[in-house]
This record gives structure tokens, sequence and C-alpha cells, in this order.
């Protein structure tokens, strides 16, 4: 293959794969309706089966539901019949992935699942199989063609199963009125964690408190911006927070026309500065920054300012 057909042929693939995916709408029957409220109104978990890639497929599926408040838990379709069907608790329910339906390990396991008693979700591309037609459910995956040349490697048919998959555990996430606050209980760890759960006050105590008050002189605004490191320092007014000087009106002041050791703090101080509470997550207050292009932001509690968090504490915590 010649270096400037890879591009194309890669620019192919992707339109069969979302053409495959455009036409799962039609397929969507009452069985898809019945397939979620059965999982719904079900006291067990979802058992997802499959063989080969669709076992793939299956897996990627149990991680999702996991994670979006469906408790489910992969079985290999292989495995299930040399002991792994002992997994399976009667008030489960099964959904079992095959693009043919009719693959030999299937036929083995859909009598075993009949037998159990469990109700049985196929999620199929072929509607006539044996899978679909032993099955209480069926949710058609089904796809013109692969978008393998040669129409043999699951590519569109796996695709389709996934989007299905997709759509069933968000329709669940949406009935479960599942909130960002559960899905941060689901995922504590890393970046998408901390977005989740983190709060600035959580951070802005690993800070000092920098603060001057309003008839205080340049020299100590400096001083406290300088030793407390944080770009910036709040100017109060007694108890109450007045303004914010920061590093750049500090520079700002320099150009000005006459003796700057005689200006105060409320001199050259930014009135109504922004600020957040101390209750918020830390991904919200970035937002706050950004939206107003500034690098540190006071806090408070209560309407009393407790601290200041800065752009590069949040980027410690790998937010951004």
């Amino acid at each position: 293959m010649k270096t400037e057909e890879i591009n194309p042929l890669a620019q192919r693939i992707i339109r069969e794969e979302a053409a495959a995916i455009g036409q799962l709408g039609k397929y969507l029957t009452s069985d898809f309706e019945k397939s979620v409220e059965l999982i719904l109104n079900s006291k067990g978990r979802v058992i997802v089966t499959g063989i080969g890639k669709s076992a793939n497929i299956a897996a990627k599926i149990v991680s999702t539901f996991n994670s979006t408040g469906t408790p489910a838990i992969f079985m290999h379709a292989a495995d299930a019949i040399h002991g792994d069907l002992g997994m399976i608790r009667p008030e489960d329910v099964i959904i079992c992935l095959s693009k043919s339906g009719d693959t030999p390990e299937i036929k083995v396991l859909v009598p075993l699942l009949k037998i159990m008693g469990n109700k049985l979700i196929a999620l199929v591309g072929n509607v006539d199989s044996f899978l679909a037609r032993n099955a209480d459910l069926v949710i058609n995956s089904t796809v013109d063609r692969e978008a393998c040349p040669n129409n043999l490697a699951p590519t569109a048919s796996t695709t389709a199963q996934l989007v299905m998959g997709d759509a069933l555990a968000v329709v669940l996430l949406e009935c479960r009125g599942f909130t960002r606050e559960d899905f941060a209980r689901y995922h504590p760890g890393g970046a998408l964690g901390k977005r989740l759960y983190l709060r600035v006050s959580d951070i802005f105590r690993n800070n000092e408190k920098p603060e001057v008050q309003v008839n205080d002189d340049m020299r100590s605004v400096i001083l406290e911006i300088s030793s407390k490191r944080l770009g910036a320092t709040a100017v109060l007014d007694g108890e109450k927070l007045a303004g914010i000087i920061t590093d750049g009106d500090i520079r700002r002041m320099l150009h000005r026309e006459g003796p700057v050791h005689l200006l105060k703090a409320a001199d050259i101080m930014t009135r109504d500065p922004q600020t957040i509470n101390a209750d918020i997550l830390v991904a919200d207050a970035l937002d706050v920054m950004r939206k107003n292009n500034i690098t540190q932001i006071l806090v408070l509690d209560n309407d009393h300012y407790v601290g200041v968090i800065h752009l590069h504490d949040i980027l410690k915590e790998g937010i951004i």
C-alpha cells in the first residue's frame, strides 16, 4: 500500500463504522425498554457474558455499568461452562453478547442459563439466531458489514455492541437519578476523581493567608505579597473584605506619577474582587478563574475571608 492511500482507507473505515452506529436507532424496540425496566427492578446484579471479541466488549460494558450505578459482573462464556456459572444468583439478570448468536459455546451456555431460571437478554447481531430465539428479550445490534475489507474481522459489529451497551448504561443512569456526587464515589482516584470530589477547603489551608489593612503603606503591602508567595494579598477594612492587590497592581502602581511611598493599600486595590466559597469544587473554582482570566482567587467561608488558592495549587492536584 502506498503512503498516500493510508489516510483515505482510514477515513473509509471510520465512515463505515459511523454508518453502522447510525442505523442502530431503528432497532430500538419495546424489548430495549423492557430490558431497562428488568434491570432497574432486579434486586440482583447484571451478569454480562460473551465469547471472543464479544467477550472483550462485554467486559467494557460491565465496567461502564459499575461506574454508573448498575452493579455488574463479567462472565466469559467459555469459562461459564467450566465452573463460572457458580457466580450467578437467582435474582441476577444476564446479558449475552454475540454477533452470530450461533457459536458452539453460546449453544451450550444458553440452555444452562434457562435451566437456572434467570432472565436472559440477548444483545445480538442476528435476530434469527439460536441465542435470539431462546432469550427473554432481544436487543438488535445488526450491522450490514464489517469495516474489515474481507467482512470478517469484528469491527463494526463490536462497535455496535459497545454503543448499545452504552445506551443501556446511560439510560439506567438517568433512570436512577445518578448524580455527579454518586459518580465521584465510584471514581475517587486520579484526576477524574479529584475533579468530582476535591473542594477548595481541601487545598486553601495549605497556603498562607496574605492580608493587609486598607490604610497600610506600600512597603507593608509588598512585604506581605512577597512573604506569602501567592502573588496577591487580600485588603481588609477591619474584618471586612475590601479588595485585592496583585503583583500586577504593584507593577502598574510604579508607572504612576507622584510619590509612590505615600500611597495606601486602598489607593491601588481592586474593589469587589472575585471570590469563591470554601465548599465549592476545585474544578468549579478553576472555571471561575479561567472565565475571569486570573491566577489566584480569594476564598470565603460564611462571607469571611479565609485564604487564597492559586492556579499552581490546582496544577499540583493534577486537575488541569
